[in-house]
């Protein structure tokens, strides 16, 4: 690894680690783009690499669709769970009644992190 190449990938990196506003400014300076206010941290990831001719490693959305369960998936076995934290009501039992509504919750949380991507 060269000395170029251990900038560019250092550079990289601090790209990564911007944040949004960050970003907006260095689209701004370097590019023409126009809409770079209604971008998202991805795109104006994307931007700026294909500007300064920086090759994407990953994509961003292959990380969440390696797991390969979908929305659909995901309500229905929250609806299974719903369905045990009501028996577990009717049993009395607290304990399972907030372990079923925790995994409820987490199961709601990956629900709209699949579908923000």
């Amino acid at each position: 690894m060269g000395a170029e190449e251990k900038k560019e990938h250092k550079e990289e990196k601090d790209l990564d680690r911007m944040t949004v506003k960050e970003l907006k400014a260095l689209a701004a300076e370097i590019t023409d783009l126009v809409g770079i206010h209604a971008m998202k941290k991805a795109e104006l990831l994307a931007a700026i690499k294909k500007a300064k001719g920086i090759e994407e490693k990953k994509a961003p959305k292959e990380k969440i669709e390696k797991g390969a369960i979908t929305v659909k998936q995901l309500k229905t076995k929250i609806i299974e769970l719903k369905a045990k934290r009501e028996e577990a009501r009717k049993a009395k039992d607290k304990r399972m009644v907030h372990i079923l509504r925790r995994k409820i919750n987490r199961l709601k949380k990956e629900t709209r992190k699949i579908s923000q991507a």
